[in-house]
């Protein structure tokens, strides 16, 4: 049943981007990936009347469990600057990650990706995860992972809980950084204990 009442997201159809590198694009994810190439749309530009929209072919690769990740490649048309992909961390936030079993399977990827001539990060772990990152010819930032345990109802509190301190900070305009969250947070942990101990006590 859905928490708010109302319809349910069955998961990722796709993700979509723009590329200018056709065939780099095209070799990447369908050679190195090794991604089937599943669907292809061609048509005529669209759009408002006061906008040239170019034509173009929309293709799409599968990328597990029923998802695709699909690409529009623009005919004729050059990149502008305002969407070429930047460099840094905050760039690295906007990627799409796959999943992977285990650490093996991990490491197999990152020497497949290093042979294919692929610059590939040494592996990373990050509290659930442990992940490699890499860029593909458009420079869009991708990630293969693996989960270093499950998700346990702990962890929805905790998120809850982590975003309701951000939430109130926010607000508040008292930012002062990643202290003043655990500070906020902590205030809200102890009120979210001593409410479930209120909980028990009437349940007894």
């Amino acid at each position: 049943m859905d928490p708010v009442g109302g319809p349910v997201l069955r998961g990722v159809d796709h993700t979509a981007r723009p590329t200018w590198k056709l065939r780099e694009t095209i070799e990447f994810y369908r050679d190195a990936l090794g991604l089937p190439l599943v669907h292809a749309i061609t048509a005529k530009g669209w759009g408002r009347e006061n906008e040239q929209h170019a034509d173009f072919i929309h293709f799409f690769f599968d990328s597990g469990r029923g998802s695709t990740i699909a690409f529009f490649y623009y005919i004729g048309t050059q990149q502008p600057d305002t969407m070429r992909v930047p460099r840094g961390y905050m760039a690295m936030a906007n990627h799409t990650a796959w999943s992977v079993d285990s650490e093996e399977e991990l490491l197999a990827w990152q020497t497949r990706l290093e042979e294919k001539g692929v610059r590939v990060s040494q592996s990373i772990r990050h509290e659930i995860l442990e992940s490699i990152y890499f860029r593909d010819p458009n420079g869009y930032p991708l990630e293969i992972t693996r989960s270093l345990r499950d998700l346990e109802p702990l962890d929805a509190i905790d998120a809850e809980l982590t975003v309701a301190a951000a939430l109130e900070l926010e607000e508040s305009g008292r930012w002062d950084g990643i202290e003043s969250l655990w500070r906020t947070k902590a205030s809200l942990v102890r009120q979210h204990q001593q409410d479930a101990a209120d909980q028990g006590a009437l349940g007894a």
